[in-house]
């Protein structure tokens, strides 16, 4: 098999799992299959539930009669795991980049590397692509996007020149975006923001910041007591809502205190730090440069 995606922090990930050889696993963000087929070789008579809304990564699933594969937003994760028959589970793992093999693929639109139609969707499904977004959100929208999901400098300019020419045209390809926005662009910072730009359209097109919150919040009712969350996050978004979440149980503003000033969290940390890639995991797989690792239990207080 072609490498699809490599995995990242892939030893840090199966040591904050403790995997019970027995136990229940879920595995949040199937897409390659990297950290599944690494989980999998630590079970037993354990099973490993798959979720994956895209299509391409079903091509993945390994013949092992221990996994379990849905082809689902895991935002409904609980859910399925119920109907399963499983009402608590021993560990759950998120790594929510996107995958290599979809910015690799240039009819996805996830990269601006390549030309293509202005998609983005993670479920191929959907209805809904990036070019929905620039051709009829309002500019108050498209502003509080690229500001908040894509952290651009001047999102002013930005949604400007969108806006002038979505007057008489239509937004289609990913060239066309780029030859528009072009008078925006820093010099010798392209990259970099064309790359913010196009986290923010992925992450409307894909709601993924909704759909982190609602995963977040059924975590803590369908682990066991001693059970696990390990989550890999990518841009300051993401890693924000979690350790947010994890800390404070709360996504912002300060933590609830019962009456005896006791912080009341569903979940509690379990690394003091937040674990980073090594250097040299950085050389083999560029990727993991901007991951970080949280790890965190239900909270028994």
């Amino acid at each position: 098999m072609s490498e699809y995606h490599i995995p990242v922090l892939l030893d840090e990930c199966i040591e904050g799992l403790k995997i019970n050889p027995e136990g229940i696993y879920v595995d949040l963000t199937f897409g390659g299959g990297g950290h599944s087929r690494e989980i999998l070789k630590h079970l037993t008579t354990g099973k490993l539930i798959g979720f994956d809304q895209d299509e391409d990564a079903e091509a993945n699933v390994p013949d092992d009669e221990n996994f379990i594969f849905v082809r689902h937003n895991f935002r409904y994760f609980k859910n399925f795991i119920k109907y399963l028959g499983y009402e608590k589970i021993d560990g759950i793992l998120a790594d929510l980049g996107v995958s290599s093999h979809e910015f690799d693929v240039a009819e996805r639109g996830f990269s601006f590397r390549f030309d293509g139609d202005l998609d983005m969707r993670m479920n191929q499904s959907s209805d809904f692509t990036a070019a929905d977004i620039l051709n009829d959100y309002d500019v108050e929208d498209l502003f509080k996007i690229f500001k908040l999901y894509g952290e651009v400098k001047n999102p002013g300019k930005l949604v400007k020149l969108i806006e002038n020419y979505r007057k008489e045209n239509n937004f289609e390809t990913i060239q066309q975006f780029k030859e528009v926005i072009a008078p925006c662009v820093p010099k010798f910072k392209d990259h970099k923001y064309l790359a913010q730009v196009f986290q923010a359209l992925r992450i409307e097109v894909n709601k993924e910041m909704d759909v982190l919150k609602e995963m977040l919040e059924q975590c803590a009712d369908v682990l066991k007591p001693e059970g696990r969350l390990v989550v890999i996050t990518y841009h300051s978004l993401e890693d924000r809502l979690v350790k947010n979440y994890i800390r404070d149980g709360k996504f912002e503003g300060g933590a609830e205190k019962d009456f005896f000033g006791n912080v009341q969290t569903p979940l509690t940390s379990v690394n003091r730090k937040v674990i980073l890639p090594s250097e040299e995991e950085i050389e083999r797989n560029g990727r993991a440069r901007s991951a970080k690792l949280r790890i965190a239990k239900p909270n028994l207080k």
